[in-house]
């Protein structure tokens, strides 16, 4: 979705006063005067992820390194919006590669997942998109990642569970088949983790 032409933005305006007026509220009214072109705009930014290109991200920060060991960014903090009800999930992302001779900007790590986060989502697909978008620019030896979430769509409607998390996993290369490598990346999530 592009937001880029101007009738294009005119249109979700526009839908979003039918949305008010369909819930009862009158578009008209002081509070709400500005509210279709606020929603316009917030829309734009929580799904730039759709025009956001990983190899445009990346600009090159792949450095040769003969780096054996795991790389880990813990409790990157994350925000999405649920596919099946466009309301927030959030939560934190772990992230951890093991090196081929190539690593990257650690910077690029969260940018990476705000790119996926930045759409319409369910956390299961994000998870593996982030884990597979590392995997084809970096070519490591393996790729872990891990989320946790609260998803507003369980906690404001439906089941009401204020307390609720869901946790998703993608293990690629040596995270899926090393179990000694698998079990480091879990403890460091684990460790002092929030």
């Amino acid at each position: 979705m592009h937001f880029q032409s101007e009738e294009r933005r005119d249109n979700l305006e526009n839908e979003v006063t039918s949305i008010l007026k369909a819930i009862g509220e009158d578009p008209n009214r002081e509070g709400l005067l500005n509210t279709p072109k606020r929603v316009r705009k917030a829309y734009e930014f929580l799904t730039s992820g759709y025009r956001a290109d990983i190899d445009t991200l990346v600009n090159g920060a792949i450095f040769e390194e003969d780096s054996q060991g795991m790389v880990l960014v813990r409790d990157i903090e994350m925000y999405s919006l649920c596919e099946h009800h466009l309301l927030p999930f959030f939560g934190k992302a772990h992230v951890g590669y093991i090196p081929n001779k190539k690593i990257i900007g650690i910077s690029k790590i969260p940018r990476i997942v705000d790119v996926f986060a930045r759409r319409l989502q369910v956390q299961e697909r994000m998870t593996e998109q982030i884990a597979y978008a590392l995997m084809e620019v970096l070519d490591p030896l393996g790729v872990a990642v891990v989320i946790k979430a609260k998803h507003l769509c369980m906690m404001m409607r439906g089941v009401e569970k204020q307390n609720s998390e869901l946790f998703t996993s993608c293990m690629l290369g040596e995270f899926k088949t090393n179990m000694v490598t698998r079990s480091e990346f879990l403890d460091l999530i684990r460790t002092g983790s929030t």
